[in-house]
């Protein structure tokens, strides 16, 4: 089915498409916090991360596009995110790239590769950079790795419905529904200072990696998108024409093509 949502009218009214059902579930302890994951398919493992504020539901039309293409697909909730839960630690993306790494190993996953949408990108990279050795490589969507990559924020109504469905999903989800403000203010906090690479840290990473950015997106430069690209070595740098910052939801036919098209190049 073909599926276009270039104002993401759908998803605030919807969500994303559902989930398929799981092959397992269940919540990691992980210093601090209950992290949740569920598992699809199988095959060479791949780990979707979605973006802040969001949830693993987010990546409804990409967990059965990547079962079809052969592959274990694992999506995670963040810490404080959807199931997950938090302590009062400050949000990190470190703290979050150590989240995956229990769920990893929860899963005996020896290696995986990771997707990472916006935050979830972010999450990634510091993941592959500071365990290349579980990293096959790294799909880096729509994501700054310093704070000068990030435009100023404009409201659209683009982002206010995806701000709405994000606010209507974590009141369904979360152990804490009645605090959705103050988990706004605290992910804010963790955007506005993090993360902090530098050209060097960007060119120690070993892994794989494919930075990509929609032509339109509402938050990321694309000429940080392109430092990115010419930084980390040996880097690709796909732009997605007719997408903003919400492509895997808007256009959801073409981000699959390019995720599962790197995910063949690792293989």
């Amino acid at each position: 089915m073909s599926v276009m949502d270039d104002e993401l009218k759908i998803f605030e009214a919807e969500g994303a498409q559902p989930l398929p059902a799981v092959a397992s579930a269940g919540f990691v302890e992980h210093d601090g916090a209950s992290i949740w994951y569920a598992t699809y398919g199988a095959g060479p493992a791949v780990v979707l991360l979605h973006g802040g504020l969001g949830n693993s539901g987010n990546w409804g039309y990409q967990v059965p596009a990547l079962i079809e293409s052969g592959r274990q697909v694992v999506v995670i909730d963040s810490r404080g995110h959807g199931r997950s839960t938090r302590d009062s630690q400050p949000y990190k993306y470190e703290l979050m790239a150590s989240d995956v790494l229990a769920v990893m190993d929860h899963l005996e996953l020896a290696k995986a590769a990771l997707v990472g949408w916006s935050d979830g990108a972010c999450t990634a990279l510091i993941l592959a950079d500071q365990h290349p050795d579980r990293v096959f490589g790294v799909f880096f969507f729509a994501c700054n790795m310093d704070p000068n990559g990030t435009k100023e924020f404009v409201a659209t109504p683009v982002i206010d419905r995806c701000f709405s469905r994000h606010r209507k999903d974590y009141q369904a989800l979360s152990a804490t529904p009645d605090q959705f403000d103050t988990f706004v203010q605290d992910v804010s906090r963790m955007m506005a200072t993090e993360p902090n690479y530098t050209a060097s840290d960007l060119e120690r990473i070993k892994v794989p990696v494919a930075v990509v950015l929609g032509e339109r997106d509402e938050f990321i430069k694309p000429e940080h998108a392109d430092y990115l690209a010419r930084t980390i070595p040996d880097a690709e740098l796909i732009l997605l024409p007719d997408a903003g910052h919400f492509a895997p939801l808007q256009r959801p036919e073409h981000f699959n093509r390019e995720v599962i098209g790197f995910l063949d190049r690792l293989a």
